[in-house]
């Protein structure tokens, strides 16, 4: 059974830094596509990062690009997110996906973890 658990959300003020993480359970992230989207209130959950498969090719949303990082530690199978210069703009659910190779959409989802910046 395939588990991914989000951490290491929480509350930073404008300007500050935090570090999610996502681990799994079930599957290895090194053979799946793995992405962070988040959700915020009264808005469509949104596209934020991802990193591929095989050599860990980054992506990112134009709204995170040169703040935020996403990284990948094989040893652990975990998935970090860690984000720089957080802005209220950032505050939302997030949550971690997975998608296999040969899937059309991402097929597993974490709880998702909230990440509030205040201003």
């Amino acid at each position: 059974q395939v588990q991914l658990v989000e951490s290491g959300g929480g509350l930073v003020q404008a300007g500050g830094s935090l570090r999610i993480s996502c681990a799994a359970s079930g599957l290895t992230f090194s053979n799946y596509k793995t992405g962070w989207f988040r959700r915020a209130p009264g808005k469509e959950r949104e596209f934020v990062a991802s990193i591929s498969w095989n050599i860990g090719t980054t992506v990112y949303a134009d709204s995170v690009k040169g703040r935020f990082t996403i990284s990948r530690d094989n040893a652990k199978n975990t998935v970090a997110l860690q984000m720089n210069s957080l802005q209220p703009e950032d505050t939302a659910v997030y949550y971690c996906a997975t998608k296999g190779l040969f899937s059309a959409s991402y097929d597993y989802w974490g709880q998702g973890t909230q990440v509030t910046v205040s201003s």
